[in-house]
């Protein structure tokens, strides 16, 4: 089940299927493409999504914020099929 404000690790795990933390994530993915889709600086984007500190750790959040755009996008493509396969089968 999605959650509002999940905790986010550094990176996310990354498979060919929807996991777990992708589920838990799934408004964290919609923010981040929202802010994407507007052109938000990436560094407002990750203090404000992702509870990043850019000024204090910029490499750290950086990637963070690339990780988690990457698989975003990735469930755009991808994952959002097997979420609806899930629903089905419930």
């Amino acid at each position: 089940m999605a959650e509002l404000e999940p905790e986010i690790i550094d990176e996310p795990p990354w498979s060919d299927e929807l996991s777990a933390y992708d589920e838990a994530h799934l408004i964290t993915y919609l923010r981040l493409l929202d802010a994407d889709a507007g052109g938000a600086d990436w560094r407002e984007v990750a203090r404000i999504v992702l509870h990043r500190d850019p000024d204090a750790d910029p490499t750290r959040a950086f990637r963070c914020w690339e990780g988690h755009l990457k698989r975003a996008h990735w469930m755009t493509k991808r994952g959002y099929r097997d979420l609806l396969d899930r629903t089905q089968d419930r």
